[in-house]
């Protein structure tokens, strides 16, 4: 077993969020899984970058709509290092579409990623969790504009707006059977922009926060880092958005 905790953050083989959570993690001592669907390459050169820190690191697959991948991938992690100490769920779908134009595959697979999958690995981090003395950490990904929605994500916004349902039910169902096992949610803001987005609607987002910047990773990262150390808390929301849920810049 692994003398070191370990942490399992899924979507973080792409540079993205969860890139940043994984290598916040593995700064701080953690072994690392870094966990991937389609991103092999970029996986694989994330884990041998944690492992030159100094800390052991595994890339995994898995589609995370898959109830058994989603078990291999678990029971690889646990087989390998012999415990689980906090995982980050990070991997997302965020679609975008006038709402003539979206369709019920659309609302399906939006559904499979931001909730099904959201469910299946915080169930199987949680259950690995309860059965060790430390129990463990999880940690879901929302969005600040489930509470105020915008136009031309309603796919999106009702599958996000699942997730902190999920996420006070998952800390209850967990919390009651070992104590120690803590269920918390982030709710990021405008932060890392897709690199397609119109430079207006970029601006706008920026100027509709109450801190009138765009966000960054490490915001998140930090966020992150004080639900962990925090084992006071569990069952909450956190939105990290600058402001953005109770402002809207004067609209």
């Amino acid at each position: 077993m692994s003398l070191s905790p370990v942490a399992l953050v899924t979507g973080s083989g792409k540079k993205r969020l969860g890139r940043h959570v994984a290598a916040a993690l593995a700064e701080r001592g953690y072994n690392v899984v870094v966990h991937y669907h389609t991103s092999a390459a970029e996986a694989v050169e994330a884990a041998a970058a944690f492992r030159r820190q100094g800390v052991e690191a595994l890339a995994l697959q898995a589609d995370l709509g898959d109830e058994a991948a989603v078990r291999r991938l678990f029971q690889a992690t646990l087989d390998h290092f012999g415990r689980l100490d906090v995982f980050v769920h990070c991997a997302g779908l965020w679609g975008k579409g006038r709402l003539e134009e979206v369709s019920a595959a659309d609302v399906r697979r939006h559904f499979e990623v931001n909730v099904l999958s959201t469910f299946l690995c915080a169930r199987e981090a949680g259950l690995a969790m309860v059965r060790q003395p430390e129990g463990g950490c999880i940690i879901t990904f929302g969005d600040w504009a489930v509470v105020r929605p915008y136009l031309h994500y309603a796919a999106y916004f009702a599958s996000k707006g699942a997730v902190p349902t999920l996420t006070r039910c998952l800390a209850v169902e967990l919390g009651t059977r070992h104590p120690s096992v803590r269920v918390n949610c982030i709710e990021p803001g405008p932060v890392l922009f897709p690199p397609d987005l119109p430079e207006q609607e970029r601006q706008e987002a920026i100027q509709a926060t109450l801190v009138q910047r765009e966000g960054s990773p490490d915001h998140i990262v930090r966020a992150v880092l004080a639900l962990i150390d925090n084992d006071f808390i569990t069952g909450v929301c956190l939105p990290v958005d600058g402001g953005r849920s109770i402002f809207a810049g004067g609209k």
